[in-house]
């Protein structure tokens, strides 16, 4: 496995401070409620007494997004200037099992900045209370609402992106394939950051990472375990994207993948996969850093790179889009 950098390290060190224990020995409830990766992130920064600026300044709006089952929590970032503004729908990570839109504030907040757009952060159902496929509903569901109804805050519905990380990652995958099956509009980019990609967890990337921290193989067999009913789930399209054989014709794609994560194999076929089916791809592994990484752009220096990466090709894509 490879060495964490300096910056890296620090925060797992913290992470370890606070008392964080891998996702595989502990319950769901136990998950939920231990300190997160971006947890540390923060101690870190706070600890270093770097400011939250100029992100802080982005406005947030909280909206409930109409479902079948009641209802989705949603968080809007709102840069500053003129609209109407490009959008991003954003799903966060956390395995469909843990995490929500409070865990996974540095990269929507940091995206609406750098990109200038609005960003609709997305909650969706979790495992194992509401199993595969709750999650991908209800984001198919939020994209389509966002799309319907974004002219309302400001946002303009002909630039749009879908941006997720790790299981959110698939979520936004899952969705830009859908948009292009429904013959509905379709997002002009998608930003897919260590998405879960693949059902096979013994790729290159799984056994040189097995026991990374803060996710390893076991972790991962936690969270699919907790997601599907049966491992059979595990083979559906929509989780082994991998398998599939429909991508072409799908939105261009950032694929973000980091060196020291059982996910970077998933994310590195995918990316090829959408190459091979004639989908442009800008596909970059970050060195020294594990999952999770992305959103820790105050202390972690290969975070702010990939950030930028991410904002130049929205921008890029949005101004296409105009």
């Amino acid at each position: 496995m490879a060495k964490p950098t300096t910056e890296m390290q620090a925060v797992l060190d913290k992470l370890g401070a606070l008392e964080a224990k891998p996702f595989s020995t502990l319950s769901v409830p136990e998950a939920r409620t231990q300190a997160s990766p971006a947890d540390a992130a923060k101690a870190v920064q706070w600890d270093k007494r770097l400011s939250s600026n100029p992100e802080a300044q982005v406005t947030t709006k909280d909206i409930t997004i109409p479902s079948p089952e009641g209802g989705l929590a949603a968080r809007v970032y709102i840069p500053g200037g003129e609209g109407p503004f490009p959008v991003v729908v954003y799903y966060h990570g956390g395995g469909w099992v843990v995490a929500d839109i409070n865990v996974y504030d540095g990269a929507p907040r940091a995206l609406a900045m750098g990109a200038n757009a609005i960003v609709v952060s997305v909650e969706y159902r979790h495992a194992p209370e509401h199993k595969f496929p709750a999650a991908h509903d209800d984001a198919w569901t939020a994209y389509k609402w966002v799309v319907e109804n974004i002219h309302e805050l400001n946002g303009n519905s002909d630039r749009l992106a879908v941006a997720g990380e790790s299981a959110g990652g698939n979520l936004a995958a899952n969705v830009a394939l859908m948009a292009k099956e429904q013959k509905t509009k379709q997002p002009v980019h998608q930003l897919l950051v260590y998405p879960v990609a693949g059902n096979d967890m013994n790729t290159p990337s799984y056994k040189e990472n097995d026991e990374a921290k803060p996710l390893g193989k076991a972790d991962m067999e936690w969270f699919v375990k907790n997601t599907v009913s049966s491992m059979e789930d595990s083979k559906d399209p929509r989780i082994n994207l991998n398998g599939r054989s429909d991508l072409a014709g799908v939105a261009p794609a950032t694929v973000i993948l980091a060196q020291i994560d059982p996910l970077r194999s998933d994310g590195e076929t995918y990316a090829a996969k959408l190459k091979d089916a004639g989908v442009a791809v800008d596909l970059k592994t970050y060195a020294g850093v594990t999952h999770e990484f992305f959103g820790m752009g105050k202390v972690v220096p290969e975070a702010k790179q990939a950030l930028d990466q991410a904002v130049a090709d929205l921008t890029a894509a949005f101004a296409k889009a105009k």
